[in-house]
C-alpha cells in the first residue's frame, strides 16, 4: 500500500503535459482549397483548386506566434464571362502571419486568429480555347495584399494534433495578352485547410 500511495502521490505531483507554448515550433500540413471569390462585375471568373498546404510556426510566447504558409502550386482555369476557357495560370502564395492564440500552455484546444502579409507568383501562363487558337501570350503579374486567417489546433497525443483554418488573401493581378493590358482579376480567395500537424 505504501508503494502504492508513493507512486500516486508521483504522478500528481509530475508536471502536466503542456500543449503549445513559447519555443515551440509547429508543422501542419493538410489539403487546402483555394476558392476564389469573383463577382459579377469582374472579366474574369477563376476556378477552384486544391492542393497541398504546408504551414510552419514557431510559439514566440505561450500566446503568440508567426507562421509562414507554403503550399505545392496551385492551379486555376480562366474564364472570361460568358465565354469559355481562355487561359489556365499556376501560382504559388507564400504568406507571412502573426497569430495570437486562446487559452495557455496547457490547454488541449487552441482557437487562434492570425493577420499578415501575402505574396502571390505567378507562373506558367497557358492560353487556352480562342486565344490557344491564336497563339496569345498571356501574362499575370505578381501580387503583394493582406492576409487574415482563424483555425483550432485539437491535440491528439503530446506531439500529434488536429487542424483547421479557413484564410482571407488579398489577391489582385493585372492580366496582359501579348503584352497589352486587359484587365485586373480580383481573385480575393478563401482558403480552406483541414489536416494534421505536429510540434516540435
Amino acid at each position: 500500500m505504501k508503494k502504492v500511495a508513493l507512486l500516486v502521490a508521483a504522478a500528481l505531483m509530475a508536471p502536466s503535459a503542456f500543449a503549445h507554448q513559447a519555443g515551440d515550433i509547429l508543422v501542419r500540413g493538410g489539403a487546402m482549397t483555394v476558392a476564389p471569390t469573383t463577382d459579377s462585375e469582374d472579366t474574369f471568373d477563376v476556378d477552384s483548386n486544391t492542393q497541398l498546404g504546408l504551414t510552419f510556426s514557431y510559439m514566440v510566447t505561450d500566446n503568440w506566434g508567426v507562421e509562414l504558409l507554403a503550399a505545392t502550386p496551385f492551379s486555376h482555369g480562366v474564364s472570361l464571362k460568358g465565354s469559355g476557357e481562355v487561359a489556365n495560370v499556376k501560382h504559388l502564395p507564400p504568406t507571412l502571419m502573426a497569430q495570437y492564440y486562446f487559452g495557455n500552455a496547457q490547454s488541449k484546444v487552441r482557437p487562434y486568429i492570425g493577420a499578415g502579409i501575402n505574396y502571390t507568383f505567378f507562373f506558367d501562363e497557358e492560353s487556352r480555347g480562342d486565344l490557344q487558337a491564336i497563339d496569345a501570350n498571356v501574362e499575370a503579374d505578381d501580387s503583394w495584399g493582406l492576409a487574415a486567417q482563424a483555425g483550432v489546433d485539437m491535440d491528439v497525443t503530446d506531439n500529434l494534433f488536429v487542424n483547421g483554418s479557413i484564410w482571407y488573401m488579398d489577391i489582385d493581378t493585372d492580366v496582359s495578352v501579348n503584352g497589352n493590358y486587359v484587365d485586373t482579376a480580383n481573385i480575393d480567395p478563401i482558403g480552406l485547410m483541414v489536416g494534421l500537424g505536429y510540434r516540435f
